[in-house]
């Protein structure tokens, strides 16, 4: 397995080219091998200050490679060739969508409706070398419907096989779960993983923590990667 950076942590050193080369120079001095392209503003919008291409040299420059993207779900239903070119540019081959579209409702009918439009998308994009995934919050592990089923349920039992899980393990720990169960149960479809602790706030709660320093079984996280078919662990916080 190999250890990226999720950029979504750094989007606040990322909003101009030069922050961004900057970024990337830090990231792979840290030891990183490569990055997900989360919130990087300056490749954001109708007309981005750095270009795929433009990307592609500066993370070449750095010996970094381009693990994952997190794509808005309009782009994927709305100008699916155009993503394509933007992640065979890169030689990224892995893209997530961070969040359920809002038009879709968080109940198992919900998801639903939306893999019967996202199944035929990541099928597209498997067809061009490219694996497409779901990144999950809390609210995928609440139960609904007459059958109080979660959405994870619908997404590993009517997703399969084409559609990818990107699982956080902070989320995952957050809607009540084990990630460690989770991703045993996702193995085969957990290409990249999100890690990110999950610390527990005396009379406050919990919140995000480094890996390390909450509460999570990194051990047995990091043997269901291994045995689950990881590709990349993307280190957020």
């Amino acid at each position: 397995m190999k250890i990226g950076a999720q950029l979504y942590t750094l989007r606040e050193f990322t909003t101009t080219a030069s922050g961004f080369e900057d970024s990337l120079k830090r990231v792979s001095a840290m030891g990183y091998e490569g990055v997900q392209l989360s919130a990087v503003g300056c490749m954001n919008g109708p007309k981005p200050e750095v270009s795929a291409q433009q990307a592609k040299e500066m993370l070449d420059a750095f010996c970094l490679t381009a693990a994952a993207t997190h794509r808005g779900w309009d782009a994927f239903a709305s100008d699916l060739a155009n993503e394509i070119e933007f992640h065979q540019t890169m030689g990224c081959t892995y893209t997530a969508i961070g969040w359920l579209p809002n038009e879709f409702e968080r109940t198992d009918e919900g998801f639903r409706r939306w893999l019967q439009l996202a199944v035929p998308v990541a099928s597209k994009l498997k067809e061009q070398g490219i694996r497409f995934g779901y990144h999950n919050h809390d609210f995928e592990f609440v139960r609904t419907g007459p059958n109080r089923r979660t959405a994870y349920d619908v997404f590993l039992e009517e997703g399969a096989p084409d559609l990818e899980l990107e699982i956080d393990t902070y989320w995952v720990q957050s809607g009540g779960f084990d990630p460690a169960s989770l991703l045993r149960r996702a193995a085969g479809r957990i290409w990249a993983v999100h890690l990110k602790d999950w610390e527990i706030i005396v009379g406050e709660g919990h919140e995000m923590a480094p890996v390390g320093e909450g509460s999570l079984d990194w051990r047995g996280i990091i043997d269901a990667c291994r045995t689950g078919g990881t590709e990349w662990l993307l280190v957020e916080q």
